[in-house]
């Protein structure tokens, strides 16, 4: 049975500053990922909504009580609406764990103090965006400055639902924008509480719209709309072209994209006497989050003369994840996000039984009692390079190990994609990891241990991973402004 959700759950949109009916009335059902159970009749949310959202995001921002504040102000709002996640973290954690089949240990210890981190990290910056003074001659004086983009449309994921939310509104807000989101289908319920206490905390109304409903009806509608002038995206890099066609077929609005991955991680055979250490942090990387997660370690290239004994040791740190209900503290692998999902895994790991590699663990849909979406934690050995396992993301909880040679076969490999998001170099020389990592065509390279960065560093990939910016770092508040160059001429 699903545990209930906290009495403030909302599912109504959020528009101007209230809680709304979708315009027809529609909703669509939310699903426990750990049961197959109905939790919630979540508005479904289409043109007529966006248009209203996007009309009052508008309104707020020609209005300017947020636009033109001073950022110091602006900062003093964003640092209270963090204290208010902060103190209602319990039920937020709940709510996402019941509703994203996630942990609630990650929820609580993980998700939340980053979301927190985010907001209060770019509240500081808020007044410290500074412009620049051209050199010109005494006649005339050149100012260069940065204002808000104006609305910005965020189509966001459902396995980091608060966390992505934090890296969009973050820097947007701080910023001086007004936002409308799209949060995801499968995961909707936290980012509607994050909008009613970002009002409570004093964000004006309109400023924080969130318009659940389905990413073909809702997503589309705001990618199209003439008055949005930027998207933020994270999710998959099919949906992410579609994105630029709407930009393209809309009003040329801005468009950056967190897409999909294929992260390889690169054990070289100076880590012989660290198999332990490094095979937990690989399955860590494999494994979080079920393996829902861009940025996962999904394929692992470990040098020959080491191979079997990491892939024995991987395989006895995957046996140690707990698979159960993601609401109780000792599981640490929850179920997959749907249905379809869960076909879609177990027909990779299928192909790849039938292609020749070799299932050392998992391999199959676990806890089926519960009517959820479970798979345990899968080690693939034996993988050639050109198997969909390799190639392809899976984005559940299974790794590829495949056997290099040489240096530059494992960098061979390492790029041998269409992703390039991030990458794992596990050595213990530093002139083999510094010019590894560097071979590496991603955007975050990680060394001796699977990282994303933090806050002050720059989120994003190369190739079909990443489009038009980055998340995260000073660099994001970028995107979330325009240039604008004041010409004086002094008589």
């Amino acid at each position: 049975m699903t545990p209930a959700l906290p009495p403030s759950v909302r599912t109504q949109a959020f528009i101007d500053g209230e809680f709304v009916d979708a315009a027809d009335g529609s909703t669509f059902d939310s699903l426990s990922p750990a049961t197959g159970e109905l939790i919630a009749a979540v508005a479904s949310c289409a043109d007529q909504d966006i248009d209203r959202a996007v009309a009052c995001a508008r309104a707020a921002f020609v209005r300017g009580d947020w636009s033109r504040m001073a950022p110091g102000e602006r900062k003093k709002i964003l640092f209270a609406f963090a204290d208010l996640i902060e103190q209602n973290r319990e039920e937020l954690a709940l709510t996402e764990s019941i509703d994203a089949g996630k942990p609630i240990s990650d929820c609580r210890d993980f998700d939340i103090p980053d979301v927190v981190n985010t907001l209060r990290w770019y509240a500081e910056a808020a007044d410290k965006v500074f412009g620049k003074v051209s050199p010109t001659g005494e006649d005339h004086l050149g100012l260069i400055v940065r204002e808000p983009v104006g609305v910005v449309g965020g189509v966001l994921p459902w396995n980091f639902p608060m966390a992505m939310l934090a890296w969009k509104i973050g820097p947007a807000l701080a910023t001086g924008n007004s936002v409308v989101i799209k949060p995801p289908e499968l995961a909707s319920l936290t980012m509607l509480r994050l909008a009613e206490l970002a009002f409570a905390a004093g964000v004006p109304r309109g400023v924080f719209n969130v318009v659940p409903g389905l990413g073909h009806i809702a997503g589309k509608a705001l990618g199209l709309h003439m008055d949005v002038d930027m998207v933020t995206f994270t999710g998959s890099t099919e949906v992410g072209r579609a994105f630029l066609r709407y930009s393209a077929d809309s009003n040329l609005k801005g468009i950056v994209l967190e897409c999909g991955g294929k992260s390889p991680q690169i054990v070289m055979p100076d880590c012989r006497d660290d198999i332990e250490t490094v095979a937990a942090d690989l399955a860590e990387a494999a494994f979080w989050n079920a393996g829902q997660n861009c940025s996962a370690g999904s394929r692992i290239l470990v040098h020959r003369s080491i191979k079997d004994d990491l892939v024995a040791a991987l395989a006895r740190e995957a046996e140690k994840r707990v698979a159960g209900e993601p609401t109780a503290d000792q599981t640490s692998l929850g179920p997959l996000i749907e249905s379809p999902a869960l076909d879609r895994v177990l027909g990779y790991i299928d192909a790849a039984r039938a292609d020749g590699a070799r299932i050392v663990t998992g391999g199959e849909r676990i806890l089926t009692e519960t009517g959820g979406w479970f798979v345990g934690a899968t080690v693939l050995d034996e993988v050639r390079p050109d198997m969909s396992v390799a190639r392809e993301e899976i984005f559940g909880p299974v790794v590829a190990v495949l056997a290099f040679d040489t240096d530059a076969e494992a960098l061979e490999l390492a790029n041998d994609t269409q992703y390039g998001l991030a990458a794992t170099v596990w050595s213990k020389d530093i002139d083999v990891a510094l010019r590894t990592a560097r071979g590496v065509r991603a955007g975050t390279v990680a060394v001796n241990g699977y990282s994303e960065g933090d806050i002050t560093t720059p989120f994003g990939g190369y190739r079909m991973s990443g489009f038009g910016g980055r998340d995260n770092g000073l660099e994001a508040l970028e995107q979330y402004t325009e240039l604008k160059t004041i010409w004086i001429t002094l008589h």
